[in-house]
């Protein structure tokens, strides 16, 4: 695809975004399949159901645009969900609640590039004067924020603690 203009840009990044979301779905079920701590496992649940309404979300606007929301592949989440699969599922923990904050890790590092994605092309879909994709890009962009500091406060509220009274 080359890319001509700021509006090609746009699409072009909806459609790697819409990759970065499919595919980091199947590492948040696993992580949340393995997750020790019962507030993490559903928290990753609900982690995934915001992934979904977003993939939702882009197809919608793609379609609005004539635009397939596939066809991209997003280098950028593969080699995250690589990682997260390495650090967060592969690695022999010594204990469970160590295992549960590398999880809570790898998605979070999963989440801000999802964070950085959305607000890209919230901006450019409103400098390009799309009101309506850049309101629901902007609900995207919330809804991932909140779970990335649901996040943090399942860290901070026990599953580190717990990791460090493991030892």
């Amino acid at each position: 695809m080359a890319i001509k203009n700021l509006n090609d840009l746009y699409l072009h990044q909806l459609k790697d975004l819409y990759s970065a979301c499919k595919q980091s779905m199947a590492i948040v079920t696993e992580m949340g399949r393995v997750a020790k701590s019962r507030e993490l496992s559903e928290a990753l649940i609900a982690g995934n159901q915001g992934i979904a309404r977003g993939m939702e979300t882009l197809a919608s606007i793609c379609s609005r645009h004539d635009t397939d929301p596939t066809g991209e592949h997003c280098r950028g989440m593969e080699g995250l969900v690589a990682e997260a699969r390495k650090h967060a599922i592969e690695t022999d923990f010594g204990d469970e609640d160590t295992q549960d904050a590398a999880i809570i890790t790898q998605y979070q590092r999963l989440t801000h590039y999802a964070i950085a994605g959305y607000g890209c092309v919230r901006t450019f879909a409103n400098r390009l004067g799309h009101d309506d994709d850049g309101a629901a890009l902007q609900e995207c962009l919330d809804s991932t924020r909140e779970g990335d500091e649901h996040m943090t406060r399942i860290a901070e509220g026990g599953v580190n603690q717990a990791a460090v009274d493991g030892q």
